[in-house]
């Protein structure tokens, strides 16, 4: 719980002055990275220095968490968010069979449960989107017929009068 106890503004100092690799796991009961630690603390500047360092998004713990999980479950908005924003795999499930947005929800942070609920949903509308059964063109065609205006009989110098 190394991350736990420093000041985030003091990770990456923290870390290089005890060893830590960026993907290595303490111990072999709960085989947990910097990252996780830093998002299960809610230390949203430390985690996004980690990625940006080449920290492992996913990366599994003993448990199968990975940091999105340990955000979730410490109600941690701004580490999901930090997550997110580097392609962090919301629907991987842990040992128990739980994903971050049931974590969420479970341990009561209604925030975290709706804001991955709705990159759950968009994720959803994007894969049925890009489906082969889908036919975006036809949708698209009809609503740009829509915006076409109509040259009227009234029209004032040559101008054609538009009725949207």
């Amino acid at each position: 719980m190394f991350l736990l106890e420093t000041e985030s503004q003091d990770c990456p100092s923290n870390l290089f002055e005890s060893g830590f690799a960026v993907n290595g796991l303490n111990g072999p009961g709960h085989g947990q990275s910097p990252a996780h630690l830093a998002a299960c603390g809610g230390q949203a500047f430390c985690l996004l220095w980690l990625l940006q360092t080449g920290a492992d998004a996913n990366q599994q713990d003993a448990s199968g968490e990975t940091p999105i999980h340990k955000a979730a479950r410490a109600g941690s908005l701004e580490c999901i968010s930090v997550l997110m924003a580097s392609d962090a795999h919301f629907d991987i499930c842990n040992k128990a069979g739980q994903t971050a947005e049931e974590i969420a929800w479970s341990c009561g942070f209604e925030e975290c449960g709706r804001f991955l609920n709705m990159q759950r949903r968009t994720q959803d509308l994007k894969n049925t989107s890009s489906s082969p059964l889908a036919e975006p063109h036809v949708v698209s065609s009809t609503l740009a017929g829509q915006k076409r205006g109509r040259a009227g009989s009234s029209a004032q110098d040559g101008k054609k009068a538009r009725d949207w």
